[in-house]
C-alpha cells in the first residue's frame, strides 16, 4: 500500500465526513439537561475510519496487533496524532455508523450477477430427528 493510495483513501472518506457530519447532527435527539463535552479529539473520524479499511485492505487477523504493530511502528508520518489503543476502540465505536453508510452509499460496486455462495453444510438438528424437523426442509 503506497502513500498516494493511503492518502487517496483518506481523502475520500474526509469528502463524505464533512457533508455527513452537519446532517448527522440536525438528525440526532439531544438529551436536555446533559451536559456534554465538545472537546476536539486529537485523530479526526476519517483517520479513524481510514485505519479501519486499511485493516481490512491488507487483511490482519487482529485490530490489536495491527493498530498497535503496524500502525503505531510503521505509519508514523501518515498519522501523527495517534491515540492509545482503547481510546481508538472507543472512537472506532463513535464512527461505526459513519463507516456503515459511507459503505453503503458510496463503496458498493454495481451487481455483476455473479455470487459465492457457501456450500457448507448446516446441522439443524440430529440426523435421526431429521423427518420431523421442518425448519429446512426442501433446502437440506
Amino acid at each position: 500500500m503506497t502513500d498516494a493510495n493511503i492518502i487517496e483513501i483518506f481523502c475520500i472518506l474526509d469528502e463524505f465526513c464533512k457533508y455527513f457530519a452537519p446532517e448527522l447532527k440536525k438528525h440526532t435527539l439531544d438529551i436536555c439537561g446533559k451536559r456534554r463535552r465538545n472537546r476536539q479529539c486529537l485523530m479526526s473520524d476519517s483517520e479513524v475510519m481510514t485505519i479501519l479499511v486499511l485493516f481490512h485492505i491488507l487483511r490482519h487477523r487482529d485490530l490489536k496487533s495491527f493498530y498497535l504493530g503496524y500502525v503505531c511502528n510503521h505509519m508514523r508520518k501518515e498519522f501523527p496524532h495517534r491515540l492509545s489503543y482503547n481510546r481508538f476502540v472507543e472512537r472506532q465505536a463513535k464512527v461505526g455508523l459513519h463507516l456503515l453508510l459511507f459503505l453503503q452509499t458510496c463503496a458498493l460496486g454495481k451487481c455483476t450477477g455473479i455470487s459465492i455462495i457457501d456450500s457448507t453444510p448446516l446441522k439443524s438438528c440430529n440426523i435421526k430427528r431429521a423427518h420431523s424437523h421442518r425448519t429446512m426442509k426442501g433446502w437440506a
